[in-house]
């Protein structure tokens, strides 16, 4: 990690990693946390795989849906890691995204409470990093994060 171009959030889920992978991977439990309540999230495309697709719109209304992320996946190791990134879009295009190019990086782990869930973003240059620190990196990520937990954590309780 390099604290001059990354980001990190880190969270422990009170829910086996199964359940976290679960809401990683299942179209309808990721639509479920994946942006900030109350948008809404609809998955186009879930193919979590090493060069897989990761596209998704939201709405604002539940009417109109507008492009959210158009992302590949990069590396996926069952129930222990997702790198996916938002520069090369589903078809393998090299993308300029706006507001900000990243790669994001996903680790599950054990915890004697559940999962260790940890998110390093990566960013090309300082002011990427700052930039998306200024647009709410930790609100809007650990927002999610907490959506993600309480869909785990409502999963694991079934």
């Amino acid at each position: 990690m390099n604290p001059e171009l990354d980001l990190v959030l880190e969270r422990v889920i009170r829910a086996p990693r199964a359940t976290v992978w679960s809401a990683w991977t299942e179209p309808a439990k990721f639509e479920q946390w994946w942006v900030p309540a109350p948008a809404l999230c609809r998955v186009e495309r879930l193919d979590v795989r090493s060069g897989g697709a990761l596209v998704t719109t939201m709405s604002e209304d539940g009417a109109k849906y507008v492009p959210h992320l158009d992302a590949t996946f990069l590396v996926v190791d069952e129930q222990e890691r997702i790198v996916f990134t938002n520069a090369i879009d589903s078809d393998w295009r090299p993308t300029r995204p706006d507001p900000i190019a990243m790669t994001a990086e996903i680790l599950l782990a054990d915890h004697p409470d559940g999962t260790d869930y940890r998110i390093i973003v990566r960013h090309g240059d300082p002011a990427s990093r700052a930039l998306h620190a200024e647009l709410g990196f930790a609100d809007g990520w650990g927002s999610v994060t907490a959506q993600l937990a309480g869909v785990a954590e409502a999963g694991d309780a079934r």
